[in-house]
């Protein structure tokens, strides 16, 4: 167990797609808006956790036309999400300073954008495949178990990120810091979606 900590602490805490969509959407929905979005990858983690567990995760990760349009679909969405992001700090950039108050993003909205983004990455496939079955062996219970435990830690780790990016709101959510950092937010999903696209597994 204490070699399972540490290894999922590790992959965690491992800044990623996860970590820069609590970032884009706690800056647009407060805390709330981070912590929902901590959820929804959480969910997907979970759902993960139980295609790990039946077999359904290793079927996946072996079938390449599978594999391929999950990772196409996930990619294509983090693409997405990343213009959102370009095209509000543009938005911010042509509008008078009075308008240029961040667009809320709700709770339910954020959930489901944290969801989708780690059901699209089919890399939790053959990550929970190789890694829950190491410590879990092949029972159905034990690989629950530690997959739902390193769902927790994710969202824990994902939760506090997003009350200390909220901490800091005022700073952040300046127009001018507020439009770099929606550009930076963008352009890293974007490049995540790309090379998630194009990487090898």
């Amino acid at each position: 167990m204490i070699g399972f900590f540490l290894v999922a602490a590790v992959v965690i805490v491992t800044p990623g797609q996860d970590t820069a969509l609590t970032i884009r959407n706690t800056l647009a929905g407060a805390r709330r808006g981070g912590v929902a979005t901590a959820a929804g990858v959480s969910a997907g983690q979970a759902v993960w956790t139980l295609a790990t567990s039946v077999g359904l995760a290793a079927v996946i990760a072996a079938s390449e036309p599978v594999f391929r349009a999950v990772k196409l679909a996930g990619a294509a969405y983090l693409v997405v999400l990343g213009l959102q992001s370009l095209r509000d700090a543009m938005r911010r950039r042509t509008r008078p300073t009075s308008e240029r108050a961040a667009p809320s993003v709700g709770t339910s909205r954020a959930f489901r954008q944290g969801l989708l983004s780690n059901l699209g990455n089919p890399k939790m496939a053959i990550f929970f495949t190789s890694l829950l079955p190491q410590f879990g062996g092949e029972s159905f219970g034990a690989l629950l178990a530690l997959g739902l435990v390193f769902c927790t830690m994710t969202f824990v780790w994902l939760s506090a990120y997003a009350a200390a990016v909220a901490k800091a709101g005022d700073v952040l959510r300046r127009p001018a810091i507020r439009r770099v950092l929606d550009a930076i937010v963008g352009a890293v999903l974007i490049g995540l979606g790309l090379r998630l696209a194009t990487e090898r597994r």
